[in-house]
Parts: C-alpha cells; sequence; structure tokens
C-alpha cells in the first residue's frame, strides 16, 4: 500500500501538471477560452457515455493486468502529445482526439486503480485506504499545480507532457510487485465453472445498473453528492468570481484561496482516513454544514473573513468525499464494484458537465454572493428535506383506530348446559391370545 500510494502522487501531480498546462496550450494555439472548455468536455463526454462499459471490463479482467495496461497507454497517449509539441505539429483537432482518448482510456483506469488500492489492505481497513487515496489525490493536485509553472518556465510545454508520461510508466513498472493483502476480497468474480449456467449478475452492464437503481443508499448518496457538486463545490468559478469582484482582490489573492483550498482539503482527508463504517447519512449532514459555511461565505465582507471560512469548507467537502467513496466502493457486492462504480462515473460526468453552465447562469442572475447564499440554502435545505422524508418512510404514523356502530345486544345464553346421551356399551371384544398372529 505504500507502494501504491507513492505511485499515485506520481502520477496524480503528473496529471495535474499536464490538466494545467493543456488549458495553457489550448489559450496558446486558439487564444479563445471557450476552445479551452470545449477540450475539457471532449476529455469528460467518454466518461458520460462509456463508464458503465469501462467497469464492466474491470470486474471481467484480472485488476491488475487492466490498470497495468491503462496506465501505459495513457503514458502513450502524454509522450505521443510531448512528440507533437516538441515538433510544432500539434493542432487544434489533433489535440481534441488526443483528449478524447484520454477520456476513454480513463474510463477503465478509474474504477481499476480504485478497487486495486483497496485489494492491498484487509476488508476492515477499506475507509483507511480510501482516506489515503483522497490524500494523495490533494497533495498531487497543490504539487502539479506548482510545478506546471516551473516546468513550462524552465524547460517548455513539451517537457510537462513528458513528465506526465514518466508518472504513468513508473505506476506501471509498480503494478506487478502489488500483493493483496490476507483476508481482501477477490479482485474479480470466480468464473462459472464448465457447462454450468451462467450467474445472473455475470450478465454484464445492465447488472450494475439494476444494483444501483434498486439502492436506495446509492440513490440517496447520489442526490447529495449532485445537489453539492452543482451548487456548492465549484469554488474554482464562484469564489474567483467573489474575489476578483466584489471583494476587489487580484489573481494573488485568489491563489491565496486556492492554496487554503488545497490544505483544507488534504486536512479533511487526514481526518476521513479515520472514519471506520461511514454512512450516507453522515455523508448528508457534512454536505448540509458545508452549505451552510458556504451561506457564510457568500456574505463574508472581506477576505481576511472569507479565508477563515474557506478552510472549514475545504475540511467539511474532503471528510465528506472520503465518506461517500467509502460507502460506494464498500457497499455493492465484491462482484459488482467496478460496474456500481461506472454508473457513478456517469452520473458524476453529467454533473461535471452541468453544473458550472447551472452555477454560471444563477451568477448572471444574482452574483457571485447571491449564487454562494443560494446554492448553500440549496444544499441544506435538500438534505433537511431528504432526512425528514427518510424518517417519515421509516416511521409512519400510527393508523387511527376505525370507530364502528354498536351492534344491537345480544341476549345472554342459560348458563344450563346440554349433556349429551350417554353411548351405549360396546359389544364384548374378541381379544387373541398373546402371542396369536395379527
Amino acid at each position: 500500500m505504500r507502494w501504491w500510494s507513492a505511485a499515485n502522487l506520481v502520477s496524480n501531480a503528473g496529471t495535474w501538471m499536464q490538466l494545467t498546462v493543456q488549458n495553457l496550450l489550448v489559450l496558446q494555439i486558439t487564444g479563445s477560452a471557450a476552445a479551452t472548455g470545449l477540450s475539457l468536455s471532449v476529455q469528460a463526454a467518454p466518461g458520460l457515455l462509456m463508464s458503465l462499459a469501462g467497469g464492466a471490463a474491470v470486474d471481467r479482467w484480472p485488476r491488475r493486468l487492466t490498470a497495468a495496461v491503462s496506465q501505459a497507454l495513457l503514458g502513450a497517449v502524454a509522450f505521443t502529445t510531448a512528440v507533437l509539441v516538441a515538433l510544432d505539429q500539434l493542432n487544434v483537432g489533433v489535440l481534441m482526439a488526443l483528449a478524447a482518448v484520454t477520456g476513454l482510456i480513463a474510463t477503465v483506469d478509474g474504477p481499476a486503480c480504485s478497487l486495486l488500492g483497496n485489494d492491498l489492505v484487509p476488508p476492515e481497513d477499506v475507509p483507511s485506504a480510501i482516506g489515503v487515496g483522497s490524500l494523495v489525490h490533494s497533495a498531487g493536485r497543490l504539487i502539479g499545480a506548482a510545478l506546471a509553472g516551473i516546468t513550462v518556465g524552465a524547460l517548455g510545454t513539451a517537457a510537462a507532457y513528458a513528465a506526465n508520461g514518466l508518472s504513468f510508466l513508473f505506476v506501471t513498472a509498480v503494478i506487478p510487485f502489488l500483493r493483496p493483502a490476507p483476508g481482501a476480497l477477490p479482485a474479480r468474480a470466480p468464473a462459472p465453472a464448465q457447462g454450468s449456467a451462467p450467474h445472473e449478475d455475470d450478465l454484464g452492464m445492465r447488472e450494475g445498473l439494476r444494483y444501483f437503481a434498486r439502492s436506495p443508499r446509492l440513490l440517496a448518496l447520489a442526490g447529495v453528492t449532485g445537489i453539492s457538486a452543482v451548487f456548492g463545490r465549484n469554488y474554482g468559478l464562484t469564489l474567483a468570481v467573489l474575489v476578483t469582484g466584489p471583494l476587489a482582490g487580484g489573481a494573488g489573492a485568489f491563489g491565496t484561496v486556492s492554496t487554503v483550498l488545497a490544505v483544507g482539503g488534504i486536512l479533511g482527508a487526514v481526518l476521513g482516513a479515520r472514519l471506520r463504517r461511514p454512512s450516507v447519512r453522515l455523508v448528508g449532514t457534512l454536505a448540509a454544514a458545508g452549505g451552510l459555511l458556504q451561506v457564510v461565505a457568500g456574505v463574508s465582507p472581506s477576505l481576511a473573513m472569507l479565508l477563515v471560512l474557506v478552510l472549514p469548507m475545504a475540511v467539511v467537502e474532503s471528510i465528506s468525499d472520503t465518506a461517500g467513496t467509502t460507502v460506494l466502493q464498500t457497499d455493492p457486492p465484491a462482484r459488482l464494484r467496478g460496474r456500481v462504480l461506472g454508473v457513478w462515473g456517469s452520473v458524476r460526468t453529467g454533473w461535471g458537465l452541468a453544473g458550472p453552465p447551472a452555477l454560471g447562469l444563477l451568477m448572471e442572475y444574482a452574483g457571485a454572493r447571491g449564487a454562494l447564499v443560494a446554492g448553500g440554502l440549496l444544499i441544506a435545505g435538500s438534505v433537511l428535506a431528504g432526512h425528514l422524508l427518510h424518517r417519515r418512510r421509516a416511521h409512519p404514523a400510527p393508523a387511527l383506530p376505525v370507530l364502528l356502530p354498536e351492534a344491537p345486544a345480544i341476549p345472554a345464553a342459560p348458563l344450563t348446559a346440554t349433556v349429551p346421551a350417554p353411548r351405549p356399551a360396546p359389544a364384548a371384544e374378541t381379544r387373541q391370545p398373546v402371542g396369536a398372529a395379527a
């Protein structure tokens, strides 16, 4: 697990470095912010359409091999981009195609790497392993964003893509040496015996979708996470407008806010790693708390006050994410977890594509402060309404007694009982001597 965490830290840093450089590269080639957003949408689109198929592949194929191949393919895409940039042969069309290929590979790589990390620890330590993964993700994001500017300034854009390719190869080289922990769940469902009918769970992608749709816990988790993702977690958009607008700060001030958000994410991941049995109720409570903090942040009068609020906002968000991921990866049976993660990948991609436009439209009408306040109240109110609805279904009100019209009184029967007539004495029995044949 230590080797896997170190490899993931390197890979996450490389990925965030490439994402940062990719935005700058698209701006350099096209000079259009819309094209930058389009490149991100093109990379996310396969997750909306193909995540369920990717999750089914993870359930059917050996997990270590699947993760190693997907990481190697992502490295090949990064190296190809680096060569094209170095030769000045990269145009918008090729860049969009490479982004789409990256998104397609990620539909398999995401669930494979997530579940592979869980295989390296005993089942009771899976929540801690997920917390460590969140910590590695937050730290890698912070490191990668910082390294992007240094690498581009010193070595150029192609070097950043090449460094990301090397990070994928490092993960690929580590995977063959990983061994599942004693007591860990099997990496994939056992194949049915020859000549026997396949189990209904081996039918394919529909089983993951059916399980997700029939699980009230996962549906509630999807609702809480979805409304939080759309109205509460696009801080790169809402806080940027708030800092540079009403609070009259500059790019440096927003950089400070972003750093505090990253630090809060790391602290939250450390605290989330201590959770043993998180629940959907905990996720909802944390989401509501984050929404209320967001309301206060929306009316903060100064940048200093905003910085004080941003840290607990990021901590609460990180713990909530860790708790939700633990529920998502431990509730389904082992043979369906890849497919359930595939369903989740499609839903999460839908939020990612719909959230920024919806939030931008809200800011057009209500401004940055109004969007933060309205979004936070909507999150807290939705969580409270869901809790009350669940409580009402779990504890329905007792039925009122039905009052029937009083029936006429029936006279009591006399206390004398009718004694039946004695039966006549039976005829003399014919007895056989002892030992006679029956």
